[in-house]
């Protein structure tokens, strides 16, 4: 970042107060907490992690220094759950984002079901991307398209499964032109979220273990070229036993 985009030492500052007064703001709403799901604890909550975060953004730009603050993202929680205690209904909310990948698989998978569909005949849907999707999605549960996206020329993105609690089912047709504008994150039973963001994460815990057993062999290596033939004593010929076999060195013996 260069010197001119640099936050000034006044804003800093500003920032560290904003802290402060959000730390206050919070106790001051855990002493006064309701319940154990108070809506006044959990704004105050979210003000404090949001001025610790702007604060530790402004103090790594100005001096290149960092906080001990871990501050949860969006995504890592949700709200305290205030729906009912006993849910006669719930709705599954489901997203699944796609790339088309192959264009041309996917139209090929098209031509496929419109060539089975006798009645499709002549419709030629399957000749562009758009008209493809619409003749597989309208083929194929969503559920299948997911399992064998590979076929059809797609490749996977982010997802996500929410259910939402519900103390009566909705009338039908009363949500369908706005199904996902509605929704009260309070009212969350449970999430389930499948993003790359996450596979990154393990396959770097994985090259840190891979880079600690490459360590530890290189170890091993340099030990074994030091003395190749030596054993744990530096003894070249084990003493034999009561038998006259020589001993195992590094056997478990259990039992009597």
């Amino acid at each position: 970042m260069s010197d001119a985009a640099q936050p000034t030492a006044a804003e800093v500052r500003a920032a560290a107060e904003a802290v402060k007064t959000a730390l206050d703001r919070h106790l001051a709403a855990v002493e006064r907490r309701s319940g154990e799901d108070d809506p006044a604890v959990y704004d105050a909550f979210n003000q404090l992690a949001a001025a610790a975060e702007a604060y530790d953004e402004l103090l790594y730009d100005r001096y290149d220094e960092v906080t001990p603050f871990e501050i949860p993202g969006a995504d890592d929680s949700l709200p305290p759950y205030t729906g009912p205690e006993e849910p006669s209904a719930l709705s599954v909310l489901i997203r699944r984002d796609y790339a088309v990948a192959e264009p041309q698989r996917l139209m090929a998978q098209a031509r496929r079901v419109e060539a089975a569909d006798e009645e499709g005949e002549g419709a030629a849907a399957s000749g562009t991307v758009h008209g493809a999707l619409g003749l597989l999605f309208g083929e194929f549960e969503p559920d299948e398209i997911a399992s064998r996206h590979k076929e059809f020329g797609l490749e996977e993105g982010d997802s996500t499964l929410w259910v939402t609690a519900a103390e009566e089912t909705a009338e039908p047709g009363e949500w369908l032109e706005a199904p996902f504008e509605q929704v009260d994150p309070q009212r969350v039973v449970c999430r389930f979220d499948v993003s790359a963001v996450f596979d990154d994460e393990f396959d770097d815990d994985l090259d840190a273990d891979e880079e600690d057993l490459d360590a530890d062999e290189e170890d091993l290596d340099t030990d074994l070229e030091t003395d190749p033939e030596g054993d744990l004593d530096g003894d070249p010929d084990p003493d034999p036993d009561e038998d006259g076999e020589p001993a195992r060195l590094g056997a478990d013996r259990r039992g009597p």
